[in-house]
């Protein structure tokens, strides 16, 4: 049983830049949108992949750990290619295929290998954070962060940026009791040992 692994946060508050500590050989990126990194530092990257590339490369892992950047796209993208086609079932759909990547994560890989959705947020009517959707029907049916553990949410006052690591009653962040501190460095490479040594993978 592999991990998922959901970091949460808006556009510029540090979610790709967290992987800055990573060496080539340790991690391989889906990029989604296909968006140069934000670093200089050359890391494994599949450009522009969808569902059944990620879930191809992920039945044979070849590395330990895998970060799909930024995973909401996945579901806008799709949002967009059926755009012409009438009715709620293209909506069902949506949620179905993001549902199965992340239950193909945690019950078809191995134990030790985890992966990071870096996903956008989203404000609710009442004023909290949660991992943006399309359609309601993954809100309603299906809350996302109930799928995970691991919900990081990653903040920055301009200066500083860092991971959130439990709820403060506006957020969906949460993470195992012990496993980190309230408020920690935005370095998922940092995020990745502290995970494995917690399980002992």
């Amino acid at each position: 049983m592999g991990i998922p692994v959901l970091i949460l946060g808006e556009s510029g508050s540090g979610k790709s830049t967290s992987m800055r500590n990573f060496e080539p050989d340790e991690v391989g990126i889906f990029n989604i949108a296909s968006k140069p990194l934000p670093f200089r530092k050359k890391l494994l990257t599949a450009n522009g992949v969808g569902y059944q590339q990620i879930i191809g490369s992920l039945s044979k892992p070849k590395l330990k750990r895998y970060v799909i950047d930024d995973s909401q796209y996945l579901l806008c993208f799709e949002l967009f290619r059926t755009a012409n086609e009438k009715g709620y079932q293209k909506f069902t759909d949506m949620a179905l295929n993001f549902y199965n990547l992340i239950q193909f994560i945690i019950y078809q890989t191995p134990p030790d290998v985890i992966v990071y959705f870096l996903h956008h947020t989203e404000t609710t009517a009442d004023g909290k954070f949660k991992a943006k959707t399309i359609g309601k029907m993954l809100d309603e049916k299906l809350t996302v962060e109930g799928l995970f553990s691991i919900v990081l949410l990653c903040v920055t006052d301009g200066m500083k940026h860092s991971f959130i690591t439990q709820s403060n009653g506006i957020s969906t962040a949460k993470s195992p009791m012990e496993m980190f501190d309230n408020e920690i460095d935005n370095d998922l490479k940092a995020v990745d040992e502290t995970i494995r040594n917690y399980y002992e993978l």
